[in-house]
């Protein structure tokens, strides 16, 4: 369920209807007003307040505004929380009855808060903070790419933490930066992590397919008990896991390829070895393989720059980030975070300089990264239950396109 900032509403009654052939007066027909409740749903927006949030909700009660600005639980839990997902419920006089606030204190947390803000018989609030425990859900999504995977899975409301699962699994068989084309499609499970049947943040991706140029690329998460690292492995067993990821940073907007480009500082055309990746300052850079810190430093050019050793000759080099996080001679893994974006040195703006060389020569880490070695495959001891998931992994996937399939044009 997607929710956006347009109210939705639903007016209940309370009364049996009547059927209208039984001969009673039409006016016997309608119940009392002060039955009927109206329900509408938003998110808190930042720098709200009691007043505005009220009004989006469709409800006019200046008694309730004035709790909520005065009430300490409401104030500490609602204002300046942007996001957080609001129901209320409201008389025909449009005065709130009920006002329920639900949301996760951080993203691995598998327990949700609530705030219940509500009106007695006399007029007078109460506000009471509690504790629920998340349910988990498994839902299953559709689409086709017109334009971008993020324009897609806005389409079909998928939330945007399971479109980077997708391009991340998949990152080593399709650029999703260049690689992707009109008529492309996806079909994705996913967990979701509910309060009171309200989705409140997505999980982990069951399994995807991915068809690129007529190619499907599929995947399935794997964990052979509770106490085990899962993995994502193809349906035929194969580990989807290289040496090395595609990218330092999660799926995001690539500014420039590796390849030859004009210079923005030095007015010159210069071969750019390596991929600059626009982001956020403060985004996390994660080292792209396992190895050693070859250097941690300041550089005239590069700004804060690391060098990190992968052994056989292989060197990755991250430039201009704000904050380097490991030190000349730390061991590092794939996936670790060694430092943020920034722009530091000979940069224009906020982004990640990132370099793969092999022997002193630049690479494309693109190519790199697809041709490098796979982690371990399914072992024949756990294959019979993997092989069970995987044909209805098969089944999902088959049964996609009677799905309603949306694009963006």
């Amino acid at each position: 369920m997607q929710v956006t900032d347009q109210p939705i509403f639903q007016r209940l009654s309370s009364h049996d209807i009547p059927s209208l052939v039984s001969g009673r007066n039409l006016a016997s027909l309608t119940p009392e007003k002060d039955h009927f409740l109206l329900y509408r749903s938003a998110r808190v927006r930042a720098n709200e307040t009691a007043e505005g949030l009220l009004e989006r909700l469709g409800i006019s009660d200046p008694a309730a505004a004035t709790f909520l600005r005065r009430n300490p639980l409401a104030h500490k839990n609602l204002w300046g929380r942007n996001g957080r997902f609001i129901t209320a419920e409201a008389n025909a006089d449009h005065e709130l009855v009920r006002l329920t606030a639900r949301w996760v204190t951080d993203s691995d947390s598998t327990d949700f808060q609530r705030l219940v803000v509500s009106r007695d018989e006399d007029g007078q609030f109460t506000a009471v903070l509690e504790k629920g425990q998340l349910k988990k859900n498994v839902r299953m999504a559709s689409g086709k790419i017109q334009s971008s995977l993020f324009a897609a899975t806005d389409a079909v409301n998928l939330p945007d933490p399971v479109a980077v699962q997708i391009a991340e699994m998949f990152s080593t068989d399709v650029d999703f930066h260049k690689d992707l084309r009109k008529g492309d499609r996806f079909t994705v499970v996913y967990e979701t992590l509910e309060a009171d049947g309200e989705p409140l943040r997505s999980g982990r991706v069951l399994s995807a397919e991915f068809v690129n140029k007529g190619k499907a690329y599929q995947a399935l998460w794997f964990q052979e008990d509770e106490s085990a690292k899962g993995a994502y492995y193809a349906l035929d067993g194969s580990n989807l896991r290289r040496a090395f990821l595609a990218s330092p940073l999660e799926f995001s907007r690539v500014s420039s390829s590796f390849g030859s480009r004009f210079h923005p500082i030095k007015k010159t055309w210069r071969n750019h070895n390596g991929i600059d990746y626009a982001a956020r300052p403060g985004t996390p850079i994660r080292s792209v393989g396992d190895g050693v810190v070859q250097e941690s430093k300041w550089s005239d050019s590069y700004g804060n720059v690391v060098y990190i050793d992968h052994g056989e000759g292989q060197v990755t080099v991250y430039a201009h980030m704000t904050r380097r996080d490991v030190q000349k001679g730390d061991k590092v893994s794939q996936g670790q975070f060694i430092g943020t974006v920034g722009s530091t040195g000979m940069s224009t703006g906020p982004h990640l300089h990132f370099e793969f060389r092999v022997h002193g020569e630049f690479k494309d880490p693109q190519i790199i990264a697809q041709g490098s070695a796979a982690a371990a495959p399914i072992t024949k001891k756990i294959r019979e239950r993997f092989d069970a998931l995987a044909a209805e992994a098969r089944l999902n996937f088959e049964h996609a396109p009677l799905m309603t399939q949306a694009s963006v044009e």
